[in-house]
This record gives structure tokens, sequence and C-alpha cells, in this order.
């Protein structure tokens, strides 16, 4: 089995009491490779200036997560079955709502708009491709919340 790791780092500001919850929720995200970004809290849950605008949130973390998962397996599909892809460019959203009092994303439409070299595949190859992906996705396999694909 492997596993997957992510160092998350907060740290209180001097000139912040904390008690009174009026400190900054931004905080990063640290991967294995070096990289880091800048994260918070969604501006939608905990109001400015206490979220970080510009950070990303877990809640479109989430989101890109499961996006890129569909899509790394799409392009390795695509592959095998000889279809040259371009570019492959997702404007996904996810939706929250309360549902039995939790607050919990409930759906996930990833908009994939694919462009392909020579020739495209058929509407039912392509269809079958993004099956295949959502199928095989780690992520969509480890989520309560519906992912539906809606090709662009």
């Amino acid at each position: 089995m492997s596993s997957f790791g992510a160092e998350v780092i907060w740290t209180r500001k001097e000139a912040e009491i904390f008690t009174d919850r009026r400190y900054s929720r931004g905080h990063v995200w640290r991967f294995d490779g070096g990289a880091e970004v800048p994260a918070s809290s969604s501006p939608h849950v905990v109001p400015l200036p206490y979220s970080v605008e510009d950070n990303v949130d877990p809640e479109e973390a989430f989101v890109a997560a499961l996006s890129s998962c569909h899509m790394l397996f799409f392009l390795h599909f695509a592959s095998d079955a000889g279809v040259v892809v371009d570019q492959y460019a997702d404007n996904a959203i996810g939706e929250m709502k309360i549902v039995a009092g939790k607050t919990m994303i409930t759906k996930v439409t990833l908009r994939p708009k694919i462009t392909y070299g020579d020739k495209a595949p058929n509407s039912e190859l392509e269809a079958d491709l993004h099956h295949r992906a959502h199928e095989a996705c780690f992520l969509a396999n480890s989520v309560k919340c519906a992912v539906l694909v809606d090709p662009v």
C-alpha cells in the first residue's frame, strides 16, 4: 500500500489574541517535492479579514484534486487508445450544502474541455474514456459525494 503526506503549518501572529477568534486562518501546505501552497479557510466559511482570499482553501483543493485525478486517468486511457490530447482544461465546480445538519460538498461536476491532435475521438470513445477515468480515479472512489463528468 502507498501512503501520502502533506505538512500543514499555521502560526499565530504575535498580536493575535486567538481566544477571541480574531486570528488569521492563513497557513501553508508543504509537500514532499518542496512545493508550498498558501492556504486558508474559505471567505465563504470564515469572513475576511480572517480568511486570506488569495490563498487556496480546502474546498477548492478538494475539487481540484478530484479534477486532477480524473484528468490524469483520462490522459492515460487516451494515450493507450492512440488518441492524442493537446490540451485538457477543466472548470470544475463543487456544491456545498447542509444535509442532516452537516455541511458537506454534495456534488462535484467536472467540465473538461479537451483539444485533440490531428483526429478527435468519436463521442462514444470519448464517453468511454471519461467513464473509465471516473471508475479508476482513486479520489472519486474515496468520496461520498456525486462526481459528475460533463464534457464541454
